[in-house]
């Protein structure tokens, strides 16, 4: 048995590209869809963001722009927005097929500002980073972690847990599919727009366009089924 979770983060009341992400993630089946954080901020749609995440019966959690939105805001009248904001929790912790699964906005156990930083600006691995992270993740006990906060789309092993990050739907243009309990993680382009691998305030490097299915090879030490990163183009309706 399969199960197939949909990927959604850093949407930033930015509405268009999270409908474009639910609708492609419903198309291809998956069987609940969770969000990184960071609903809030920098856009000016966050009423029908929010909606669109609770029609889509997401499962979201606090990130750093919801907390600041929640101490800083002074529109009282906002109550619907902030009831939703006081109820999400910090990090979210699931048992799926055998898989344990723990997503948090920025890094574990609970920060929602120390971001996991696996790529340059071109979205090339950074080795010491990846030296790094994988030393602070020694002994976390969980399969997988699902992050989000730094803009960056990656599936990285990092120690014993293969950390992924969808990208943000608004600067990456881009959601993701985690298959349980194959571990295969694959990258969905928003429309036609090219996924942007790595996003740093203006500075971006994209995602080369692979033909469909094509996998990038993630290994996994004494895996008989490496885990697969797949990039795929989406085909444009009409």
């Amino acid at each position: 048995m399969s199960t197939r979770i949909g990927l959604i983060g850093d949407p930033h009341a930015t509405a268009a590209p999270v409908a474009k992400a639910v609708s492609l993630l419903r198309a291809e089946g998956v069987d609940r869809i969770l969000c990184t954080g960071d609903i809030a901020g920098y856009g000016n749609e966050l009423d029908e963001t929010v909606d669109l995440l609770i029609e889509a019966g997401c499962t979201a959690i606090l990130g750093n722009h919801e907390s600041w939105y929640l101490e800083k805001s002074t529109d009282r009248q906002d109550t619907r927005n902030r009831a939703f904001f006081e109820k999400l929790p910090a990090v979210v912790e699931l048992n799926v097929e055998g898989v344990r699964l723990y997503m948090v906005h920025a890094s574990p156990p609970r920060s929602d500002m120390e971001g996991i930083r696996l790529l340059d600006v071109r979205g090339d691995v950074l080795p010491e980073s990846m030296s790094a992270w994988s030393e602070r993740l020694q002994g976390f006990d969980y399969d997988v972690l699902v992050v989000g906060h730094t803009h960056q789309v990656f599936a990285e092993r990092l120690a014993d847990t293969l950390v992924v990050n969808p990208g943000s739907t608004k600067f990456n243009h881009s959601c993701a599919i985690l298959d349980l309990p194959s571990m295969v993680f694959q990258v969905l382009p928003l429309s036609s727009t090219k996924v942007v691998k790595s996003w740093n305030w203006g500075t971006s490097w994209t995602l080369p366009i692979l033909r469909p299915h094509a996998p990038l090879i993630a290994k996994k030490a004494g895996a008989h089924t490496p885990e697969r990163i797949i990039l795929r183009e989406t085909t444009k309706a009409g």
